[in-house]
């Protein structure tokens, strides 16, 4: 679907991410950087998402002066309450209890940034996400398939998290984990990629 014009690096650990960036045919590099992100002072949810977004891609575009570096983060966010990855089940199952019969937000941060031409761009795309109500035995079935586990609000709506999701308000892909209609939009701007 598209080319890619210029080197890009993704600053990003997720599968998801990737699978979604190859889905439209764009070619990158993988290069995670840093894995301990900072306690950073924060004024709103989506703010947080933007700075995480801003310190992956800045770890690894300082390495990379001559590349674009796509860097993000997905948040949940319920009453304010930002929900990040589950440290383990007993917080999965939090998580989850919190959400059920709820609409909640998701919400990515995405920075793109070339060091040699001295451009970062800061931005984030947000979600409404309506689950159903929840069983405690669905709950405790879904955290034994292990799949909550790496996922900010502790679901995957691509896998067998669909299943929680009654209904969506925005973009699916940004729930997946990137928001591929403005990703692309950005590229595109930049001269990055092209329809090919």
């Amino acid at each position: 679907m598209f080319k890619t014009l210029q080197p890009l690096i993704l600053a990003s650990r997720s599968p998801r991410r990737r699978l979604l960036l190859r889905s439209v045919g764009i070619e990158f590099t993988i290069e995670p950087g840093i894995e301990d992100e900072p306690s950073l002072q924060i004024v709103s949810p989506a703010g947080a998402a933007e700075k995480q977004a801003r310190h992956k891609a800045s770890h690894v575009s300082s390495s990379f002066p001559n590349s674009w570096v796509l860097g993000a983060d997905t948040i949940v966010v319920l009453d304010g309450q930002i929900f990040g990855k589950p440290s383990d089940n007993s917080e999965a199952g939090r998580m989850l209890r919190m959400l059920s019969g709820r609409v909640h937000e998701v919400i990515t941060g995405m920075c793109l940034e070339n060091a040699g031409k001295s451009i970062s761009r800061l931005g984030s795309v947000s979600t409404k996400v309506r689950f159903k109500p929840l069983s405690s035995e669905q709950i405790e079935s879904y955290i034994r398939t292990g799949e909550p586990m790496d996922k900010a609000g502790a679901y995957g709506i691509q896998g067998i998290g669909a299943f929680l999701v009654q209904s969506i308000e925005g973009s699916y892909t940004n729930v997946v984990g990137l928001p591929l209609c403005e990703t692309v939009e950005w590229l595109e701007e930049e001269g990055i990629i092209a329809p090919g």
